[in-house]
């Protein structure tokens, strides 16, 4: 990027003007009392006093969008698709701004804003769009004398509730199948990350969609999400974050009015690199990319790097070269590497981890922190060897660029590792023999295995967990299960 490009970004970001209102029914809402100021984790900059929402902002958000779903379910399916393709392109006209407002709210590398996070939320939305008129029904075999049909009905009010790591590619991962088959959708996005999916909602209305059908209420977890989870005029509750948090989504659904939930929850992703790989440094340059992109903050990071012995050394000597470049770097410069941590109270709870990790193993590279424009919400990506295989950081979830390194010896006990996890997200598995990968790939508990390459997934495919990672998918067209229902209706003639 040119230096006149870097100072269009800087310059841009200084004058914006960012509204931090919640959009309900059709409308930014004065809440009269007062919000929470955002900052940015670039630099510590003020960018917007965010709504704060309680329970009765809620309520009056799931009522407007219990009036607005039978107009928006009882259109024709072209219908729905012609609004949202209309979005779709609304966003590509503004994606420069999505992107700025993503990265200043969340930290993120305008380079990889501009170029992953807003065109894959577009390409999400316009895939489901175009996915949602070509759905058939069933005529099942029924006795002579009926005819039975089955037809894929809306759930009606669905709640969705986003983290803040991929805040509008993940926010479009609920909404784009969710609008599509008719629902009226509560979206709360995190506190920290709220903007981009604000700004969504503003220009739904210029797409036409009907006032009501997205609602955005932003606001604590605490207060809106739990409003929202045990809500008795919601239908549906999907949800990605932590499975501290599902759980306590589960037991709201159950005291309520057991609403349907998709949950997509915790991983601790293992990275399998056989002897026999034919790109020993291909191995290594994905392996960083799935430990240490987006500042390691993706649920399913390949956080534990399994290799086998005989090719250990080569590896940790490539891994240590790919890795430089995920080194830290101002996010508006538009520079490749990484930004900022969500927050600097996250990377002190990322650089403690570190310090564990230096105390019980051998920090390998990495493991210092940066100061950048004044913050210090910036680390090296980190990777850590010598550790036991139960200590809590081949177990728990550390959201932050860092990885352990275990050998193996053999393919039984490279499994075995892999799969001792309470999680089961995500696993990549790296060899020449396809005998070897298939076998290995049936016996990971994963959602999704990636062979030869890393953390895969495309619209076309669904996303999500086994075990303690959740159930429910995102992407392809099993999204459609999260807010639909099959509905018979028999028709008996003799």
């Amino acid at each position: 990027m040119t230096e006149l490009a870097v100072t269009t970004w800087a310059a841009r970001a200084a004058g914006l003007d960012i509204d931090g209102r919640p959009f309900i029914d059709g409308a930014r809402r004065e809440l009269g009392r007062p919000g929470r100021p955002t900052t940015s984790p670039i630099d510590g900059r003020a960018l917007a006093t965010l709504g704060a929402c309680g329970a009765a902002d809620v309520d009056t958000a799931v009522a407007a969008a219990r009036r607005a779903f039978p107009a928006w379910s009882g259109v024709s399916a072209e219908a729905r698709k012609h609004v949202l393709l209309r979005l779709a392109d609304l966003m590509a006209e503004h994606a420069d701004e999505l992107a700025l407002l993503e990265t200043l709210d969340s930290g993120k590398p305008i380079a990889q804003t501009t170029t992953v996070d807003v065109p894959g939320a577009i390409a999400t939305l316009r895939w489901y769009a175009e996915a949602i008129d070509k759905i058939a029904g069933e005529l099942p075999s029924v006795p002579p004398g009926a005819t039975a049909q089955v037809t894929r009905e809306p759930l009606g009010v669905v709640a969705a509730i986003v983290p803040w790591n991929f805040p509008l590619e993940i926010a479009m991962w609920k909404l784009a199948p969710a609008l599509a088959s008719g629902n009226a959708v509560v979206l709360k996005p995190a506190e920290q990350t709220s903007l981009s999916v604000l700004r969504v909602a503003d220009l739904a209305v210029r797409a036409g969609l009907p006032d009501g059908v997205l609602n955005v209420v932003t606001g604590s977890g605490r207060e809106v999400g739990a409003a929202l989870a045990g809500h008795m005029d919601v239908d549906a509750l999907a949800f990605t974050g932590s499975t501290a948090v599902s759980r306590t989504l589960l037991e709201a659904s159950g005291r309520s009015n057991l609403k349907r939930l998709s949950l997509e929850a915790g991983g601790k992703s293992s990275n399998i690199i056989f002897a026999d790989t034919a790109d020993l440094a291909q191995a290594a340059d994905k392996a960083a990319f799935g430990a240490f992109y987006n500042q390691g903050q993706v649920c399913s990071a390949n956080s534990r790097i399994l290799v086998q012995r005989e090719v250990h050394d080569e590896f940790l000597a490539l891994l240590r070269e790919a890795a430089t470049a995920y080194e830290p770097a101002d996010p508006l410069a538009g520079l490749d590497g990484n930004g900022a941590l969500i927050s600097s109270g996250h990377a002190d709870d990322v650089a403690a981890w570190i310090e564990r990790g230096r105390a019980d193993g051998t920090v390998l590279f990495g493991g210092g922190r940066r100061t950048i424009a004044g913050s210090d919400a910036y680390l090296e990506p980190t990777l850590i060897g010598g550790l036991a295989p139960d200590h809590a950081l081949h177990r728990e979830e550390v959201f932050g660029p860092v990885a352990v390194l275990q050998p193996f010896d053999t393919e039984e006990e490279a499994v075995a590792m892999a799969n001792d996890t309470e999680y089961g997200l995500a696993a990549s598995v790296w060899t020449a023999d396809l005998a070897r990968a298939h076998r290995v790939a049936a016996a990971l508990v994963a959602g999704t295995v990636s062979v030869n390459t890393v953390d895969a997934l495309g619209n076309s495919t669904p996303f999500g967990g086994f075990k303690q990672s959740g159930f429910g998918r995102d992407l392809s067209l099993h999204a459609f299960d999260n807010y639909t229902a099959p509905k018979t209706t028999w028709f008996q003639f003799g």
